[in-house]
């Protein structure tokens, strides 16, 4: 099943079933008003929704239109719980560089993750406020997967089961205020504006062997201002989504709606690029002594589109501008 949410006017907004190419969605309200109940209630309500998608893809138009990405607030436009890992060791050991910072210990063995804040998630397609150009704005391309309620101590093998959607993501950074609140030790706050996501949340199931050992095994294609930037493959990532969601769950349980993300993807050699600029920079200083990439600027635009060898975008793309905060913002 694919899902995306449209703006109604209320926070959580209005669940839309979309069919399996991205062309045509159906309002789901009457199953489920809004995808946080449905996954809430997701043993009760995932039959109907079912039945609604293969009908929608069976070629069932009785109330369907044609899918508008810019209608779209994030799949979930808040809930309980984000959490976000550094899953891709080559990221990781490159951020190390590049802000000075001591190894992480046993980066390979424990995963690295922060708790972010979830009650304000954006669209694919709205501008992105942010406060000043000098902070380093700079885009991150990750994969996430959003999970059914665990328990406290759930094993890697269970919480993999319950996943019960898969996303793709933008984890916005300010680079100027993160190598404080990394090296005082409590996580990031400042560093860290509303994450943006692409605007379908799709089952596992429907990425068929591109969902593979808990990780998702697609290019991501990045762009910034229509230049391709990198195209790094999910299928790199250290730990698998299950033993992030074990290691999120090892001294607390999680409800129904988190969404954990898997870091930057990142490739190790760097012939694939990167998915954010920092990565970039630091690529630059190793090889000829000083960045040569700047960060992002107001009006400057960015796009993230995962891509099936065949070429189809299971999400749909992210595409959007920085503006300076306080700017008018479309719907």
């Amino acid at each position: 099943m694919k899902f995306a949410t449209y703006h109604n006017g209320q926070p959580d907004g209005q669940l839309m079933v979309v069919s399996r190419d991205l062309s045509r969605a159906v309002d789901a309200s009457s199953i489920a008003p809004d995808l946080l109940h449905a996954l809430q209630h997701w043993e009760e309500l995932a039959p109907a929704l079912q039945r609604l998608s293969d009908a929608l893809n069976d070629g069932d138009r009785s109330g369907a239109g044609v899918f508008d990405p810019a209608r779209c607030m994030a799949p979930l436009p808040r809930t309980f719980q984000w959490c976000d890992a550094s899953a891709f060791l080559n990221h990781g050991h490159l951020m190390e560089r590049a802000f000075n910072t001591e190894p992480i210990p046993d980066f390979d063995t424990v995963p690295v993750m922060y708790q972010g804040a979830s009650d304000d998630f954006l669209g694919p397609c709205v501008p992105v406020p942010m406060p000043d150009e000098a902070l380093g704005i700079d885009f991150e391309g990750e994969f996430g997967v959003v999970t059914g309620a665990l328990p406290m101590g759930v094993t890697s093998d269970l919480a993999e089961r319950a996943i019960r959607l898969v996303v793709q993501l933008n984890d916005w950074s300010l680079r100027a205020l993160a190598g404080r609140e990394m090296r005082a030790g409590f996580g990031f706050l400042q560093a860290k504006p509303s994450t943006s996501f692409a605007p379908v949340a799709v089952t596992p199931d429907e990425l068929g062997d591109a969902w593979r050992d808990g990780r998702v095994q697609l290019d991501l294609e990045v762009s910034w201002n229509d230049v391709h930037f990198g195209r790094p493959n999910g299928g790199e990532m250290h730990y698998s989504f299950g033993e992030l969601l074990a290691h999120a769950a090892r001294t607390r349980k999680l409800g129904a709606g988190t969404i954990l993300g898997s870091g930057t993807v990142s490739n190790a050699g760097g012939e694939r690029g990167s998915a954010c600029i920092a990565e970039r920079r630091v690529i630059e200083i190793l090889a000829q002594g000083a960045p040569l990439t700047a960060f992002m600027r107001f009006g400057d635009r960015v796009r993230m589109c995962a891509r099936t060898a065949g070429g189809e975008a299971p999400f749909g793309a992210i595409d959007q501008r920085v503006v300076a905060a306080g700017e008018t913002q479309r719907a």
